[in-house]
């Protein structure tokens, strides 16, 4: 127990106790527990990344809805999709799959 009287006295006899508690408290808030400041950039890089992929997902959807109106109205588009997906064909046709 001396040696923390003996720290006291030295180092932070000069400061107000009220301040000492401050910091502790303000130090203690920051850097432990769950909500300490490397969990916060951590949370906040990760809604970051969340969002940016919401986005993402979003423009994907409207591509799709615009795709499958095409196919619902657009017979050649349709029969387009079919080949390519699907590898369908007509008698008269030969396919080849070249894989890349």
């Amino acid at each position: 127990m001396s040696k923390i009287v003996d720290f006291y006295k030295k180092h932070l006899a000069g400061l107000n106790k009220y301040w000492l508690v401050t910091i502790l408290f303000l130090a203690v808030t920051f850097l432990v527990g769950d909500s300490n400041l490397y969990n916060r950039y951590k949370y906040d890089e990760k809604i970051h990344f969340l969002e940016n992929e919401i986005s993402r997902q979003k423009k994907e959807i409207e591509q799709n809805k615009q795709k499958i109106q095409e196919l619902k109205t657009d017979r050649e588009g349709l029969e387009r999709f079919a080949r390519e997906e699907y590898l369908m064909k007509k008698e008269s046709e030969d396919i080849f799959i070249v894989d890349e």
